[in-house]
């Protein structure tokens, strides 16, 4: 049975079970939950939990725990204090009729005792262990962000210093680096890659650098996000831009809930509850087909569908010891054929896709368990084991139709086609252990880990005969001035690469709070790389200085080391082994709370990098580390929490970003150098039915190649070609992006459960916000690569 006939019948059985599910209840429900200390783990006692606007009110018991009965149906915030510790708010709290919401929350200590206003904390901020470019995400911002579509990438690009891979691209470039230059952890479970549709070889064979489209994780999914924009600490390394942690939703420990959402790409169902009285779950499927969406924004007809399925469980096995199991699978299957072709098409026309066929599969999996004991009073530990795999699976071919003078397709096969020129296999399988101590002293407290895997990488690259590259770099035919063009041979572009090798990392880091007003984190990673065969030393260090209970000013610094890419490493001879890239980073800022809900934070930052990997050829598979540069930049934010009926965010970045291939051609812009970039975003919520949000986002042109057109390069009139000859790499700009976002939710409840409608979109102005360029060879012409209005919309019930 295929993909789509499963997740067919699998939503029809679910719906089945929303339908006979359905009852008719009471109007009230319940608030539970479990109040835990963040540095270590164990419950606190006494802590006042208060529904906003209410004379609700609940203390902990001896265990943490707290229950607020006969709660009227409705969405609340809920303030939490004790204490000793940062006033905690938490925000669109949904009290179901005859349900309970259950959740496990974490307090931080104050971070002083000094006399003044107390600052509500939200999920990882005020943290002194994550002084600089820390921000973080509720579920439900994350659900109503305008223009994200629920997807967790698509909001994150809104922060400050962030950018996406452009227009229809959610894959996110932090301060001056790439896509795949950030740390990503699941439920502190690394992973390389959470986004679908990254057409990994369609630039000539190598990595597309803007990552993919759509992130793996449906909306709803993730319970919390902590992202830190550089100057993470030494638990994490590998990768050297950003931290991006993201926690799957626990399933609810007290009542069962039933959800679904039907919307313009597709479905997603939800269910989570109880299974037992230690151990609950949280289980969710979507499907997406993009066949509705394409048609009615008129791009060229393609087959583009994923799958996401996840099964989290969670078992308090006893007193100490905390149990999750998660599984994760999500394939998705992608492809352009001839039948997908038609006459009429002009081949310069944006989105053309040109003369290009392609079938795309992709799936990953993962499978991980994650325990975290309670030692004593004062210390935890926590040991991950996972399974990861991912399997890719490309083939590009080309198609030469007869067309007129003008462009415009006249017979798609006139001249014959090839569905597999290129071919692309990238299957990797990684098993990792993750073990992290953690001891809280009087003024100290103290994190030890070790992170161990083995990796098999099982890699191809293969072009069935001789081809031809019709956009080359100047000094890509100094051998042969004459020739216009470049060939791509197969001896110089395929590969094969089936190996196995270990990793090991081995990192201590101190939180000391020197005296009220100072704390200081420093730390050390060690890494060993397997592929690399080499040893690194990362030392790190940040802080704060507290001016007075509403300033501080924060600092990082620290060596980070990235691992080279899996795919260029196999693309090497056995005795050219890339380097891991080398950065050191130094951040400044300063952070004005004004109010309980209202901060200011400005960062200064400065990367200088080193062994950068870079391609001399692009038509060779020959990769060196003689690459450098330097990036630096300033980020400026005012937030305006979520915690009444509204909300909203203002923010500038600058940034210069530089790289030098020391190739004799001097430096040049990144791919990633968006020197201006503005974000305002807002949310209005006028009563628990209506919901009205807004976006709007800058930025300056992405970087794009100077370059000259040359004619008739075969000397063939019955096989005109142009080439496009690179005199400048990103010398030149495109045009600024312009993104107005506008998201609407209506929400009603019931006494069977809640239903919702929302209306969320992208560049409601419908201006076409170009990412890249393509040169035809043709035509000698450009076609742009971009998107205009992406809309979407459906309906969701929850039972």
């Amino acid at each position: 049975m295929d993909l789509k006939n499963s997740v067919n019948n699998f939503f029809i059985t679910l719906v089945l079970c929303l339908v006979s599910g359905i009852t008719f209840a009471q109007s009230t429900g319940s608030l539970k939950g479990k109040i835990i200390e963040q540095s270590t783990k164990q419950s606190i006692t006494d802590v006042t939990v208060t529904i906003d606007g209410t004379q609700l009110i609940s203390a902990t018991d001896s265990t943490g725990i707290f229950t607020i009965n006969n709660i009227p149906a409705g969405t609340y915030s809920v303030t939490i204090s004790s204490d000793g510790f940062q006033t905690k708010n938490i925000t669109d709290i949904i009290i179901s009729s005859n349900k309970t919401y259950y959740s496990e929350i974490e307090l931080l200590e104050k971070s002083t005792t000094l006399e003044g206003v107390t600052i509500r904390s939200f999920r990882g901020e005020n943290n002194p262990m994550t002084p600089v470019s820390s921000y973080s995400y509720s579920r439900e911002e994350i659900f109503r962000s305008p223009g994200a579509q629920g997807d967790i990438m698509r909001a994150l690009s809104s922060l400050p210093g962030v950018v996406s891979g452009g227009s229809q691209f959610s894959a996110i470039a932090a301060r001056g680096q790439g896509t795949q230059d950030n740390v990503y952890m699941v439920d502190d479970i690394p992973m390389f890659n959470l986004s679908h549709l990254e057409a990994e070889g369609f630039n000539s064979g190598f990595n597309d650098p803007n990552g993919g489209r759509f992130s793996i994780f449906a909306p709803r999914i993730i319970d919390n996000v902590q992202f830190q924009n550089g100057g993470f600490d030494v638990t994490n390394g590998r990768r050297s831009s950003s931290y991006l942690g993201l926690g799957v939703k626990e399933g609810n420990k007290e009542s069962w809930s039933l959800s679904g959402q039907l919307d313009l790409l597709g479905g997603t169902l939800i269910a989570d509850g109880p299974i037992s009285k230690k151990t609950s779950i949280f289980t969710s499927a979507r499907y997406q087909n993009f066949g509705m969406l394409i048609n009615l924004i008129g791009e060229n007809p393609a087959t583009v569908a994923f799958g996401d399925y996840i099964i989290k469980t969670t078992t308090q096995l006893n007193d100490k010891n905390k149990l999750s199991v998660i599984a994760m699978y999500n394939p998705e299957n992608t492809s352009r054929t001839i039948d997908d072709v038609e006459a009429g098409v002009n081949l310069n026309d944006d989105n053309s896709g040109r003369n290009i066929l392609w079938d795309h599969r992709d799936s990953k999996t993962l499978v991980g368990l994650n325990l975290r004991t309670l030692i004593n009073s004062k210390s935890y530990i926590k040991n991950v084991l996972y399974f990861r795999s991912s399997t890719v699976d490309n083939n590009f071919g080309r198609f030469n139709p007869s067309f007129d003078a003008d462009g415009v397709i006249l017979n798609p096969v006139y001249g014959g086609y090839e569905n597999s020129l290129r071919k692309i296999k990238n299957n990797q399988q990684e098993i990792g252990y993750r073990s992290i101590y953690t001891k809280r002293f009087n003024k100290v407290t103290l994190t030890a880990g070790v992170d161990a895997m083995m990796i098999k990488l099982d890699y191809a690259r293969t072009l069935s005969r001789i081809d031809t590259l019709y956009s080359f770099r100047s000094r890509e035919i100094a051998s042969d001035p004459t020739r216009y063009y470049q060939v791509l041979d197969p001896s110089m572009f395929n590969s094969a690469f089936d190996d196995s090798a270990f990793n090991g990392s081995g990192y201590v880091n101190l939180s000391w709070k020197v005296t009220d007003r100072l704390t200081l984190n420093p730390g050390v990673r060690y890494d060993y790389t397997g592929f690399s065969e080499q040893h690194t030393i990362s030392p790190r260090l940040s802080g704060s200085v507290l001016l007075n209970d509403k300033q501080s000013i924060n600092f990082a610094t620290g060596i980070y080391y990235q691992d080279a890419a899996y795919s260029d490493i196999a693309g090497q001879s056995a005795f050219n082994k890339l380097k891991n890239e080398r950065s050191i980073q130094s951040i400044l800022g300063y952070k004005m709370q004004f109010s309980n809900d209202l901060k200011f934070v400005a960062e200064a930052w400065h990367k200088q990098f080193s062994d950068v990997v870079v391609q001399p050829n692009r038509a060779q598979s020959y990769l060196t580390n003689d690459g450098d540069g330097y990036a630096y930049g300033a980020d400026f934010s005012l937030t305006k929490r979520l915690s009444k009926n509204y909300y909203g965010s203002i923010s500038y970045s600058y940034m210069q970003s530089k790289r030098d291939d020391n190739d004799g051609m001097g430096e040049y812009n990144y791919i990633f150098n968006i020197p201006h970039t503005v974000s305002l975003m807002g949310s209005y919520k006028p009563n628990d039915k209506w919901i009205f949000s807004s976006k709007f986002r800058y930025s300056t042109g992405r970087p794009t190649d100077k370059y000259i057109i040359h004619s008739d390069v075969l000397n063939d009139p019955n096989m005109l070609r142009y080439s496009q000859e690179i005199t400048e790499v990103n010398g030149e700009r495109l045009p600024d992006f312009f993104s107005l976002d506008i998201r609407v939710d209506y929400n009603v409840q019931r006494k069977w459960g809640t239903f919702s409608a929302f209306v969320d979109m992208v560049n409601i102005s419908n201006r076409f916000n170009v990412n890249s360029e393509l040169f035809i060879p043709e035509t000698g012409r450009i076609s742009n690569i971009g998107l205009g209005v992406f809309p979407t919309f459906g309906v969701r019930v929850e039972l």
